[in-house]
C-alpha cells in the first residue's frame, strides 16, 4: 500500500467522523505547537491542539486572536479545570466543523443528523422550518464557501454545565427552487455575508465528550 493510499484513507476517515463529538477535545497524544492562525484549509482536518502539562493552564487562544474579556478567560479555565480534556483551541476548531455541518443538515433537511448535533429546542426550529419549507415546496441550493472568522465573545460554567457563544462570519452562496427546480431565490455566483452567534453546551460530568448546539442568533 502506498503513502498516498494511506494519507487518503486517513482524510476520508476523519470526514467520516461527526464532529459533534470532537469539540474541545484534548489530543490524545504528544504534539508540537503549530503556529499562526488556528484555521484548517476546506476539507481538510484541523490541526491537533498541543496537549496541556498538568500543571500547565489551558491554552485559551491562538497568538493572534484578539483579546478575551477576563470573564471570558475565567469561564474557559473554569471549564478546563472541571473537564480535563477541554481545550479552547481544539473547541474552536471543532465549533468551526459543527458550524459547516449543522448549517448543510438544515439545507438537505437532514433531520436525523440535526438531532444529534443540536439540543431539542433548537432541533424543533431547525424542524419548523424546514416543515415550512416542504410546504412551499422549496429546496435550498446552498454552499458554504468560506469561514472568515470564529470567535468566542462568551463562556460560562456553572457546574455541571459548560457554554461557550462563538460569533461566526462567514461567505455563504444561496439559492432556494421551486417544486419544477426553477430558481427564485438568490444565486451561486454572489456570495452573501452570514452572521451567526451560536452557543454550544455540555454536561461536564458526562462520559461522552459531545457539545450541542444550544442557542442560535444573528451576530
Amino acid at each position: 500500500m502506498t503513502v498516498e493510499i494511506v494519507i487518503l484513507a486517513m482524510i476520508a476517515a476523519f470526514l467520516g467522523l461527526r464532529l459533534y463529538s470532537v469539540l474541545g477535545r484534548r489530543a490524545e497524544h504528544e504534539e508540537e505547537p503549530i503556529p499562526g492562525r488556528f484555521e484548517a484549509k476546506p476539507g481538510a482536518p484541523a490541526a491537533p491542539a498541543p496537549r496541556q502539562q498538568a500543571d500547565q493552564p489551558a491554552t485559551l487562544r491562538p497568538r493572534d486572536a484578539n483579546p478575551m474579556l477576563p470573564s471570558i478567560e475565567r469561564a474557559l479555565r473554569d471549564i478546563a479545570a472541571a473537564d480535563r480534556r477541554f481545550d479552547t483551541l481544539a473547541f474552536i476548531e471543532g465549533a468551526k466543523g459543527a458550524y459547516a455541518m449543522v448549517l448543510e443538515a438544515f439545507w438537505r433537511g437532514d433531520r436525523e443528523q440535526l438531532a444529534q448535533l443540536t439540543d431539542r429546542d433548537v432541533y424543533e426550529g431547525f424542524c419548523a422550518a424546514i416543515d415550512a419549507r416542504v410546504a412551499a415546496g422549496e429546496t435550498l441550493d446552498n454552499r458554504l464557501i468560506r469561514i472568515e472568522e470564529s470567535t468566542i465573545i462568551g463562556a460560562s460554567f456553572v457546574a455541571p454545565i459548560a457554554r461557550i457563544t462563538v460569533r461566526f462570519h462567514a461567505d455563504v452562496a444561496a439559492i432556494t427552487r421551486n417544486a419544477e427546480g426553477a430558481v427564485i431565490a438568490g444565486s451561486l455566483d454572489d456570495a452573501i455575508d452570514a452572521h451567526d452567534v451560536w452557543t454550544f453546551s455540555r454536561n461536564v460530568q458526562s462520559a461522552g465528550p459531545e457539545w450541542l448546539l444550544d442557542e442560535t442568533d444573528e451576530a
